[in-house]
């Protein structure tokens, strides 16, 4: 009896320690709204190129007008913006559900340790839009995405570094098919995070 006591108490303990060092309440729901969101996105996008008519799987080389890189760059802050308010939202609830903080000094050292690569990537970003250097966005953004989740690997759950590196692999051989950036931005964003998502769901639920 006392060594099963004892057991607990230590089961107890390693739970308490990993709450406090741990951001855990982080919704395998949000990844998969993330991901319909980006799959919604890049539909609109592939219908904009459609209307403009741009024929994006024809392989030959395509001019944006300034009017159609701002109706991009909009498109992509708006799946951003669905995004993140997604992940607040399921996060938040669980949170709720388990009784936890979402808002605590682990998920500052969570934020920061994920924004560092993530606006670093943001501004480089920028950088390739104002020299209108556009086919070499979508893979720099999938790289420095992939790099900052197996940053934040540190302070949530661990699994989510797989999804990382998968988006860097994947970033990585886009940058030998410049020209077919919304195909891999799509599996990266779109695809790779529903099926993370579910797995997630699956395993924490």
């Amino acid at each position: 009896m006392d060594s099963k006591n004892y057991h607990e108490d230590l089961s107890h303990i390693r739970s308490m320690m990993e709450r406090s060092s741990r951001f855990i309440s982080l919704s395998g729901l949000s990844g998969v709204f993330a991901g319909l969101a980006a799959l919604v996105g890049a539909g609109y996008v592939y219908f904009i190129f459609q209307r403009e008519g741009i024929d994006y799987f024809d392989g030959s080389r395509n001019f944006f007008s300034p009017a159609l890189v701002r109706e991009l760059i909009l498109t992509g802050i708006v799946i951003l913006c669905a995004a993140v308010l997604s992940g607040y939202i399921f996060t938040a609830n669980k949170s709720r559900k388990k009784g936890l903080k979402i808002w605590d000094a682990t998920t500052k050292r969570l934020l920061i340790t994920f924004s560092v690569p993530l606006v670093t990537g943001g501004i480089f970003c920028l950088a390739l839009l104002f020299h209108h250097l556009f086919v070499w966005i979508a893979p720099a953004t999938l790289i420095f995405y992939g790099i900052a989740l197996v940053n934040a690997e540190r302070y949530t759950l661990t699994d989510i570094k797989y999804l990382g590196y998968c988006q860097i692999i994947l970033g990585l051989v886009s940058l030998f098919f410049l020209g077919w950036g919304l195909l891999f931005w799509t599996i990266g964003f779109g695809v790779l995070h529903i099926v993370y998502g579910l797995i997630m769901h699956k395993k924490y639920k």
